[in-house]
């Protein structure tokens, strides 16, 4: 028979033998699971500009190195919410959901100037809510400032087959290609509408069973990137003085 003291000491000691092992564990894999989170984050990111990647590769073709290479490449200033860029601190290191707890005044904005074939691009990152929890997102613009190049979307907890499809299913990130966020010089944004509703330069269809998430997309999309709209305006102005824009 064991004494109560004997199973006790045996007890803690396993657990302790335990407790060491996984902190150990932890502290040999740590490095590389923020290299692989920080690689899958910069895929994220460049799904929204998939047609424009060197060699007409795809996302899922490139290397961690390549995508390494790419975002070397990139500028990544960072903007407070007047659109003024801000010093001392590059777009990838920005979290997204922590800037959202913060008063918006005081939030920060990532930018990412992607250039293919002597064309700018620029990534603007925006999130939001869906029907379970956070949905986020990356609208890559053309050099206008207006026209969508590519878009990505991304989930915490959407129903798999419903409001997961903003992710899971390539047809709904696709329809904002070529879609606008001005008209007539007015920021109006893209809106989420039902499946089968006219179709304008600043509406994509919906997933049919997931109205609520759809509305978190359309809302997020107003919200998030109207909070780029100081930098926009700014690209558009410059693209008119030069007589690039013409509306």
């Amino acid at each position: 028979m064991f004494t109560t003291r004997y199973v006790i000491g045996f007890i803690f000691i396993l657990t302790a033998s335990v407790a060491v092992a996984l902190t150990g564990l932890r502290e040999v894999t740590y490095k590389k699971a923020v290299q692989n989170e920080d690689i899958f984050n910069k895929r994220a990111i460049l799904s929204a500009i998939e047609d424009y990647l060197p060699d007409g590769k795809k996302v899922g073709g490139l290397s961690d190195q390549e995508v390494s290479q790419l975002f070397e490449q990139m500028e990544q200033p960072v903007l407070n919410m007047q659109g003024e860029t801000l010093e001392g601190v590059q777009a990838e290191n920005i979290d997204m959901a922590k800037e959202r707890k913060k008063p918006e005044a005081e939030r920060r904005l990532p930018l990412y100037i992607y250039e293919h074939n002597g064309e700018k691009f620029y990534i603007l990152s925006i999130r939001g809510n869906g029907l379970w929890d956070e949905i986020w997102g990356n609208i890559a613009l053309k050099s206008d400032g207006n026209t969508v190049a590519g878009a990505a979307f991304d989930h915490k907890g959407e129903t798999p087959g419903l409001g997961a499809e903003i992710k899971d299913n390539p047809s709904f990130p696709e329809q904002f290609q070529g879609k606008k966020l001005f008209e007539d010089g007015q920021y109006v944004s893209i809106d989420v509408v039902k499946p089968g509703a006219r179709k304008t330069d600043h509406t994509v269809d919906g997933i049919s069973g997931a109205t609520v998430t759809g509305d978190g997309v359309a809302e997020m999309l107003y919200r998030g990137l109207k909070y780029y709209k100081p930098f926009l305006e700014e690209i558009r102005q410059s693209e008119k003085a030069q007589g690039l824009l013409t509306q």
